[in-house]
């Protein structure tokens, strides 16, 4: 994350920043770049380098939200084998698959109640219990509408402005792009969603595959907002470097603890499996909110 004045450019192969002090940082090592700040100026090897290395950029609007990430084109061995598999999938895998997304997504706002030692954990698990395929009933917007106001306060909805809802949309657009950059590493095309559906959205399988992982962003936000200890106005930089940072943080996959970052890439591969076998649209590996502890890397 860049938030003062800069000059990007490639060196070799690594990403040189250059302010007061030159900084430089191999390409294999980064997974994101966020431009914030209005005077940094990048050079075109350094685009490509990041289409090479599959790196997410994402810029930032005047009103200091993520508004663009830019991705590598489908560079994948099996990418039209993919785009077919996504077509041709059956709306009852397509059922399944968004129930199983929307079943974990309740389930982890649950979580989210608990750790925050909020009350509605078990009417949430309740819910989540009850999601049938294709969520006909709209179990997800009954489960938002019960879970924001408890975990937020009564008079919270989401369409106020302030820094809560802020730091939620900031998250949720870095998550936003990290999957769509997993997508695109698999072969899948991001703008065909299984219930996202609009023609005007080029990340539709990303906001389906994102709903699991929300509850991260929401579990961090009331944490910062309370150990505050008074209101917040706007989102800094240490915020949102904090939201950032949150694609580091451990979740619970069925294969153990592991990054936010690498859940979604397993989380992916699932998808795949799923469309390749075509099968059971519940055998996705999504993930388990347990905490906001970073993931601690091995030697």
């Amino acid at each position: 994350m860049i938030s003062r004045p800069a000059r990007l450019k490639r060196e070799h192969f690594s990403l040189a920043v250059e302010q007061e002090d030159t900084v430089t940082i191999p390409f294999e090592d980064i997974a994101v770049i966020v431009l914030n700040h209005r005077q940094i100026m990048l050079t075109h090897p350094v685009l490509s380098a990041c289409a090479d290395y599959g790196v997410s950029l994402y810029s930032l609007g005047d009103n200091h939200q993520p508004n663009g990430v830019f991705l590598p084109f489908l560079n994948h061995s099996r990418t039209t084998r993919m785009l077919r598999l996504q077509l041709q999938a059956g709306k009852p895998l397509i059922k399944q698959a968004w129930a199983a997304m929307v079943r974990r997504k309740i389930e982890n706002q649950g979580h989210c109640l608990a750790l925050t030692k909020r009350e509605g954990s078990k009417r949430l698990e309740a819910i989540a219990a009850n999601v049938r395929s294709g969520d006909g009933e709209n179990l997800e917007g009954q489960a938002a509408a019960f879970y924001f106001p408890r975990l937020f306060g009564s008079g919270f909805f989401r369409g106020e402005e302030g820094w809560i809802n802020a730091a939620l949309n900031y998250g949720y657009a870095i998550l936003r792009g990290a999957i769509a950059r997993g997508l695109v590493a698999h072969g899948l095309h991001p703008s065909i969603g299984l219930f996202h559906a609009s023609e005007q959205n080029a990340f539709n399988l990303a906001d389906d595959l994102i709903e699991a992982f929300r509850p991260l962003v929401d579990l961090h936000t009331f944490r910062e907002a309370h150990r505050a200890g008074e209101e917040k106005e706007e989102l800094g930089t240490e915020d949102k470097a904090g939201l950032v940072a949150l694609l580091n943080v451990d979740v619970g996959m069925a294969s153990g603890r592991m990054s936010v970052l690498s859940a979604i890439e397993y989380a992916v591969e699932s998808l795949c499996r799923v469309f390749e076998t075509g099968e059971n649209g519940h055998a996705l590996d999504l993930p388990v909110l347990i905490g906001l502890t970073a993931h601690a890397p091995e030697y």
